[in-house]
């Protein structure tokens, strides 16, 4: 279902015009009340959308309402975001004004390291109820860079992304650059994105050169071949004028091998790209590790040193243990745990 647009829809049913629609829009996505700025709001709205207005308030504010919040040493905080059907998801507060946001409950491409895909994909979210995220997390801080990096893989729920993205570079006043849709790469993005009256950035997750070793770690992912995809993504950021983010969670003994270092300068070396080098954020009952902060950083060192711009960096709340996944995860375990032994277990919504 196309929720912005059943909203718009039901804006016009209530008179609005354009002008009526932008305003409603852009004050919600910025978490402005809707009487904001404007002393004549009686004159400006038509009767029939003054009435129904409350109403529509209340329910863009249940799109999405915050479960749990747990700040971090580094500034940002993550959030268990309940939805309105009661399935909950993550965003993620960042340092400098930045957030994460979820794009579906769980996740199809089931990569190996990642606790959001061990379920499965459950469901897709909104358009409205990613834009929900973005003004539920402006309630409480100010927003100006979204990353669509949270919960589920963008380019699976690309009708819904994609129209959250327009409204967000438009009245939701995001710069167009600082919209950034994550990938683990997916033909229909590259030939969406450019359609776009809101180009986003590019950040595709690719964590490995090696096509066999990229079919173990994310054994969903369309198989295209690394060097393909780091061509796609280039012709988009050089279209662009962004330049693409190649993410590369940092996984100890696996993808940080001398064979590995190599493949990356062949790959990136004189590309349109910056590479964002993450090491692992603990997952419990992984295999997977975090390898040190000075092996990471030599990493990182080495790279630069083989013209290839590496920028290492924290997984934003690894001492609140919030890998995505996690929080949902924690919570439906203590939903389960309280239930007694013996009692009928009600449905959780997952």
């Amino acid at each position: 279902m196309n929720q912005l647009q059943s909203l718009r829809d039901r804006l016009r049913a209530c008179g609005a015009k354009p002008g009526h629609e932008r305003r409603i829009l852009r004050l919600w996505s910025q978490a402005l009340p809707q009487d904001s700025g404007r002393r004549d709001i009686d004159d400006f709205l038509p009767r029939a959308l003054r009435e129904a207005l409350p109403a529509i308030e209340e329910e863009l504010r249940a799109l999405a309402r915050i479960a749990s919040q747990h700040p971090g040493e580094d500034g940002s905080a993550r959030l268990l975001v309940e939805l309105a059907d009661g399935q909950t998801c993550e965003s993620v507060l960042l340092p400098r004004d930045g957030l994460c946001v979820s794009t579906q409950i769980g996740c199809a491409v089931g990569c190996r390291f990642c606790m959001t895909g061990r379920d499965g994909l459950l469901r897709q979210i909104g358009s409205a109820e990613i834009v929900a995220q973005v003004a539920l997390a402006r309630s409480l801080r100010p927003v100006k860079k979204v990353v669509f990096m949270g919960m589920g893989e963008p380019a699976h729920n690309l009708a819904n992304v994609m129209e959250a993205i327009e409204l967000l570079g438009t009245v939701g006043n995001i710069g167009h650059k600082n919209l950034v849709f994550s990938t683990v790469g997916d033909e229909r993005v590259f030939e969406r994105l450019p359609q776009g009256r809101v180009k986003p950035a590019l950040a595709l997750s690719l964590h490995t050169t090696r096509p066999e070793l990229r079919a173990e770690l994310l054994p969903r992912a369309p198989r295209i071949a690394p060097a393909d995809l780091v061509d796609a993504g280039d012709r988009y950021a050089r279209a662009t004028g962004y330049p693409m983010q190649v993410q590369w969670t940092l996984l100890d003994g696996v993808n940080d091998t001398d064979e590995e270092l190599d493949g990356i300068e062949r790959l990136l070396r004189g590309r349109y790209a910056v590479l964002n080098m993450i090491p692992y954020n603990d997952v419990p009952d992984l295999p997977y590790r975090r390898p040190s902060w000075d092996r990471a950083a030599a990493i990182a060192r080495h790279l630069h040193r083989r013209g290839v711009l590496t920028k290492l960096r924290h997984s934003a709340g690894q001492d609140v243990d919030g890998g995505c996944g996690q929080l949902r995860a924690r919570a439906r375990s203590s939903v389960v745990q309280l239930v007694r032994p013996g009692a009928q277990r009600q449905p959780q919504g997952c």
